[in-house]
Parts: C-alpha cells; sequence; structure tokens
C-alpha cells in the first residue's frame, strides 16, 4: 500500500509548525543502521553455495543446476511390451531354455524368447510381439504364431538404448520448478539427489542454561518462547528448518554444534550480547568465521549478529528476548531467505501506512521496530506491550511499523512489514 493522504481527525496539513518531538538522552550503541544492515544480509547470501537435497525433498523448489542425463535413456535395449522377443517372421520356436524362462545369449533365426517389460532383448532380437497378439500352437513344436488380423514390423515394441536421451543431454534447464515427473525423470537417469537454489537448510538452536521447555515458569526458570516459534518463522520466511535443539550455557558444546554441522544456515537464540554468558561472537571466532554485522542500530534487537562461518556458511545470533528476536529475523532472516529463495526484498520497503498516535524518537535516534495492526483504509496502529520481552502485542500484530530515528507524528505515513504469516508478505 503505498502512501496515503491525511483523512479525517489524522489531517495535520495545515499552516502551523509541526510540534517538536521530544527525545530521551542519547546513549551510543553502535552497530550498522538498520537499512544498511539488512541491504548486507540480502548480499551475504550470495555467497551460499545451492545445495543438493534428496529426490523427495526437492518437490517445488527450483533446480539450481542444469538437470542432463547421467546414463543413456534407456541403459540399453529393452522391450516395451511383455510377450516374445522374436528374430525372423514367424511362426517363431522357443529358444532352449526358453520354456524356462533362461534366454540365452542371443536368438537364431526363427526363434523366441518370454520376455518382460523393461527387460534387455536377447542380441539379434528383431521385434516383440505382445502376449495378446500371439497365438500359441498346440503341436509337438509349440511354436508361436501371430493372432490372425496382426501384424508385425522389424523394431515392434523396442525401445533403444539411447532412444529417449543420451548421456549428458540437457533434460531441463536450471530454474525449472521441480514437478513429480522432473522427480521422475531424475531417478530414471541415475539422480539420488537434486540441487535446488531455494530449498535452504536452517538449523536452530536455544541457548541457556535459565530456559525450560515445558511447565510454569518461576525464579531462574524461563519457558522457552522462541523454540516453539522458530521453526514456523523460518519456514515462512522460505527456509527448511530443523527442530530446535537447546543447549546449556557451554561454549564448547556451541562451537562442536556449529562445527559439525553442515546447513546454509544456523539460528541462534541468545548470547550475543557482552555479557558473561554471552558467547556466540567466541564461538564464531574460535571457528575461523567472521562477523558480518555486530549489531544493528534497532530497538528492540540491537545486539543482533550475522557472521560467515565457513565459505557458503552463515550464521544469525538472536537476541534472547523474544520480541527483539523477532524484530532479528525480520531484520536480518527475511532479506536473506527471500534472495536464497529468489525473491524481490528491499532494504527498506515502500509500502507505507498512516499512523494512529505520535511516536516520538525514544532511544539514541535509531529505528524502531513496533507491532501494528493494518485498517481497510491503510491506518496502523501500534499495540501496546511492545518491550523487549514482551510478545504480547506482536501476537495481536500483522505488521512491524518502521518508525524512523527522527520519529513520526499521528497522520504521517511511515514503512512496514507484513508479518510472513500474511498473504502480502513479499515486500
Amino acid at each position: 500500500m503505498r502512501a496515503m493522504p491525511r483523512v479525517g481527525p489524522l489531517d495535520v496539513a495545515d499552516a502551523s509548525p509541526r510540534p517538536h518531538l521530544p527525545t530521551r538522552p542519547h546513549r551510543e550503541e553502535g552497530g550498522l543502521p538498520w537499512p544498511a544492515a539488512r541491504a548486507l544480509a540480502a548480499q551475504a547470501a550470495a555467497h551460499v553455495q545451492a545445495q543438493g537435497v534428496p529426490l523427495k525433498h526437492a518437490l517445488g523448489h527450483r533446480l539450481g543446476r542444469d538437470l542432463t542425463a547421467l546414463t543413456d535413456l534407456p541403459v540399453t535395449t529393452v522391450s516395451a511390451m511383455d510377450g516374445w522377443a522374436v528374430r525372423g517372421p514367424g511362426p517363431w520356436r522357443f529358444s532352449a531354455g526358453a520354456s524356462d524362462g533362461q534366454a540365452e545369449d542371443s536368438l537364431a533365426f526363427g526363434q523366441c524368447q518370454p520376455i518382460a517389460t523393461g527387460a534387455p532383448v536377447p542380441p539379434g532380437t528383431d521385434a516383440v510381439l505382445p502376449v495378446e497378439h500371439s497365438i500359441l500352437d498346440a503341436t509337438p513344436e509349440r511354436a508361436i504364431r501371430v493372432s490372425s488380423g496382426r501384424r508385425m514390423r522389424r523394431g515392434q515394441h523396442v525401445r533403444a538404448a539411447g532412444e529417449e536421451a543420451r548421456r549428458g543431454d540437457l533434460l531441463l534447464p536450471a530454474g525449472r520448478v521441480v514437478t513429480p515427473a522432473i522427480v521422475g525423470l531424475a531417478a530414471a537417469t541415475g539422480y539420488d539427489e537434486l540441487v535446488v537454489i531455494d530449498h535452504v537448510p536452517v538449523e536452530l538452536f536455544v541457548l541457556g542454561d535459565e530456559i525450560i521447555q515445558e511447565g510454569l515458569p518461576g525464579q531462574g526458570h524461563t519457558r522457552d518462547a522462541l523454540g516453539p516459534q522458530l521453526p514456523s518463522w523460518i519456514a515462512r520466511l522460505g527456509g527448511c528448518p530443523t527442530e530446535p535443539e537447546h543447549l546449556r550455557d557451554e561454549p564448547g558444546r556451541l562451537i562442536d554444534v556449529l562445527s559439525a554441522s553442515q546447513a546454509a544456515l544456523t539460528v541462534t537464540t541468545g548470547g550475543t550480547s557482552v555479557g558473561r554468558r554471552d558467547y556466540v561472537r567466541s564461538a564464531v571466532k574460535a571457528l575461523g568465521g567472521r562477523l558480518l554485522v555486530d549489531g544493528v542500530q534497532v530497538k528492540p534487537g540491537h545486539p543482533m549478529l550475522l557472521a560467515e562461518l565457513s565459505p557458503g556458511r552463515l550464521l544469525i545470533g538472536l537476541p534472547g528476548n523474544p520480541l527483539a528476536a523477532c524484530v532479528a529475523l525480520m531484520t536480518l532472516a527475511q532479506p536473506l531467505l527471500a534472495t536464497l529463495t529468489g525473491k524481490r526484498c528491499a532494504a527498506v520497503p515502500q509500502d507505507t501506512l498512516v499512523l494512529t498516535t505520535d511516536q516520538p524518537p525514544r532511544t539514541n535516534d535509531v529505528h524502531r521496530l513496533v507491532p501494528a495492526r493494518r485498517s481497510i483504509n491503510g491506518h496502523g496502529e501500534v499495540l501496546q506491550s511492545c518491550g523487549s520481552a514482551m510478545l504480547r502485542g506482536l501476537a495481536e500484530a500483522d505488521s512491524l511499523l518502521i518508525v524512523p530515528p527522527s520519529g513520526a507524528l499521528a497522520g504521517d505515513a511511515v514503512a512496514y512489514l507484513p508479518l510472513p504469516w500474511q498473504t502480502d508478505s513479499g515486500s
């Protein structure tokens, strides 16, 4: 939705000066500006290599490479019907051992052998006579004849080696969406997996000694509010997530799991700030990786990370607070996964909503992403309970309003990000 004119009670288009938005004391936060962080996340996707996935998981994704024939199709000359491999004109007598279903090395003139669909034809075969077009003579010679009214021609019901494709032939170009028929074609020519460009394996890890996975939260025990929702977020954004694994605050354990991982993208929660138990940065360093984004000038979610663990393998470190983590997903994971799956993703969305309330700058003149609900007339209502550890506002929201560092007034048009479960989430 594009910028809309101010209407009704939001109409402030008059000659009076705009009121000053009060600010809080300035506090240095560091990190990249929010638009720059999103642009860098999109650029980082270019270094992720397309990965091979089992055929059954390739359905619906796009081929990352040309599909070429690994073998001739068929590999050898085979029968296209159940019946009799024959040589010369009929009637045909069974070759030695044919009555037991044991084919000889080759057919002599005037001989036949039983054959099944897809079976290699014996050398010397001229054609295959279908069972339903044949008559077995009730004579001592037990000869096979062609049924009355039927004719035989040379090469009938025989599939020549390479008839469908030769080894190395281009079957389908990269970029095609994989259908069941494409899976079957790939299997027929020998593929066990396909390289697809929009199947992005994502491993999820929830960090923290204090995190519990069931029951009531209490003193020193925080119920995991991110693990249950992360797979859905990642899937809606275009990734293929694992079930979250919970890790205690043991730096060595995190290093081990990151070292063993082959996923294109790893997402962690918690451990991204500068406290005693914040060790995601040190794990990246221990693995020889490098930080691409170390903090973002946005609230909530400032201490988010984007790192390259090794060529083609990325890590997004989310803050541990739930709303901050979700903002980080929309800041880094959304543009990264959009780029990997071939979708357009602007660093700053162009669609706007009209604010219904003033949103003065609050912290350090940085961007703020606040849960909001859109109305049918293009207005955006900022919801309550928008602290970094709160989810109540987000649970009611359908969007995140992007309040600029200078703040905004009621009636101003501001950009927004639809939440990924909304139908128009491809901003």
